[in-house]
């Protein structure tokens, strides 16, 4: 009982790592096409508007032919960030501050899983899988024997099979032709071992991001000092190194910084690519998989040194700007409000509130940010429809009739009419011009200038008719503006008897 009973604890420990979580839910086949599709070989990064977009625009699709049972609900936005709980999602900002989601090192083991299984492989046992297991077991045992004799013995006995077919070879002997099921065999243990690299490239990043996570919360704490955390995060460092992920690191690091090795890498794949059969056995995207494999280890590599930098950077500003004497009221409580919303943030929702109160009577602050940065909300104008031919440019008596006021012609109107006559209202000069200069939108042209011009409002109301672009028109009452021009004594009269004209006609 105490057998099973341990390892019923130690599977139940690994049914609950995210790896098995994504592959044992009613979803998952699902799930698994989503991520597929959304991160391909050569995409890393996916950013976070574009992956809500293409989650819930994939869904769609897939609503017409899967049961709804077996799909996830939820917004594409809500699906992505209920991934990232789950540890199937990684969202992170990338070099210009836009936050981009990877996916974790559980789920890229969880698709390499899947991966292996929709793959062709060749059967199981064959005569050249057999001499691939003796070859490797004899190779690490000359690596591993401690008995200096007998990895000599291993080393000769290399050396002297190596320099009898090299002779052969010299001396005019013919290659033996390889068959396809060992071609295949070579191609998909080299696709296995890709395949791993990108999920080891991710533990190391996360470790990091472990790290500099755990730090932050440290920094939090008055009881931390510069001391403490640089010696954690040294010990992290060798921590690192020395584990299967570390060790994938620095190897490739070294491999990067060789460039014999590299060239070597290079000059292999290569040559594996322009074999003969190579294009009858592996289909176009298992050749750019295995074309891409110098570019993969770089781009893992660029990414584990951008997260250490993070953490790095995290440190240096911790150390430079942390004062362990401060003990001021307010800064405590937002050190505490920051913990507390950290903690807070892993299990509520997208929408959720909380009041929060800050040293009631003691503070007088104006505003506090209600609203932050949304991705969802951050997204590209709809592009411009294409014509189907082109198009007449309007001409240039069209766009100015559709237009503002035209300020200059309405000012030359008005000293026009004041000097032709002793008493000008607004509706006679605006009545007068020419259609194209009666457009409602001239009215607002119109009033400025009889400030300028020395129009008094008197109190009533006139008319002015005013003409559109499209020949239609429209009666507008405004207020009644009139300008009485000031005459000499040889003018008196025919002033006086203007009025009086003026008096009989109102009369009339």
């Amino acid at each position: 009982m105490a057998a099973i009973d341990a390892e019923l604890s130690r599977v139940q420990d690994a049914y609950a790592q995210p790896t098995l979580t994504l592959l044992g839910k009613s979803t998952a086949p699902v799930v698994v096409a989503l991520f597929r599709t959304a991160f391909g070989r050569d995409t890393q990064t996916v950013s976070a508007a574009r992956l809500h977009d293409r989650v819930e625009a994939l869904l769609g699709e897939l609503r017409a032919t899967v049961d709804p049972k077996f799909l996830p609900t939820g917004t594409g936005k809500d699906l992505c960030r209920r991934w990232m709980r789950d540890q199937w999602l990684i969202l992170t900002n990338d070099d210009a501050g836009n936050e981009v989601y990877t996916l974790s090192s559980h789920t890229q083991q969880a698709l390499r899983l899947v991966e292996s299984l929709t793959r062709d492989r060749a059967g199981n046992l064959s005569e050249h899988r057999i001499a691939t297991i003796m070859n490797h077991l004899r190779r690490f045992n000359s690596e591993v024997n401690p008995d200096v004799a007998e990895r000599v013995t291993i080393l000769n006995e290399e050396i002297a099979r190596l320099a009898r077919e090299r002779d052969r070879l010299v001396d005019g002997g013919e290659i033996e032709p390889v068959s396809d099921d060992r071609l295949l065999e070579g191609f998909v243990e080299a696709q296995l071992l890709l395949g791993g690299l990108p999920g080891d490239v991710s533990r190391v990043v996360e470790a990091f991001s472990r790290f500099r996570t755990q730090k932050i919360d440290e920094f939090n704490r008055e009881d931390v000092t510069s001391g403490v955390v640089v010696k954690a995060y040294l010990s992290h460092v060798d921590g690192l190194a020395a584990t299967p992920e570390g060790r994938a690191f620095n190897g490739a690091f070294q491999l990067l910084r060789d460039d014999d090795q590299l060239a070597t890498l290079r000059s292999d794949i290569e040559a594996l690519l322009n074999h003969p059969r190579t294009a009858d056995i592996l289909d176009a995207e298992d050749r750019a998989e295995l074309a891409s494999t110098v570019s993969m280890v770089n781009d893992g590599l660029k990414r584990v040194l951008d997260q250490r930098a993070r953490s790095t950077s995290t440190l240096r500003d911790y150390i430079s700007r942390h004062d362990v004497t401060r003990d001021r009221e307010l800064a405590t409580v937002l050190r505490n409000l920051e913990l507390e919303l950290t903690g807070w943030m892993k299990t509520a929702g997208p929408r959720t509130r909380v009041p929060v109160e800050l040293i009631p009577g003691r503070l007088d602050v104006a505003h506090l940010r209600e609203r932050f940065y949304d991705p969802a909300e951050d997204v590209a104008l709809a592009p411009l429809a294409q014509a189907d031919g082109p198009s007449a440019a309007p001409t240039l008596e069209e766009l100015r009739l559709r237009g503002g006021p035209s300020h200059l012609q309405l000012r030359t109107a008005i000293e026009n009419a004041l000097m032709l006559a002793d008493e000008v209202t607004l509706a006679s000069v605006f009545n007068a011009l020419p259609d194209d200069l009666r457009r409602p939108v001239e009215v607002l042209g119109l009033f400025p200038l009889t400030h300028s011009h020395g129009m008094e409002d008197t109190g009533q109301t006139e008319v002015l008719d005013t003409v559109r672009p499209d020949g239609t028109r429209r009666r507008l009452r405004v207020p009644q503006y009139v300008s009485t021009i000031a005459t000499d004594d040889t003018t008196a009269p025919e002033s006086t008897s203007g009025a009086t004209s003026d008096d009989e006609g109102n009369a009339l």
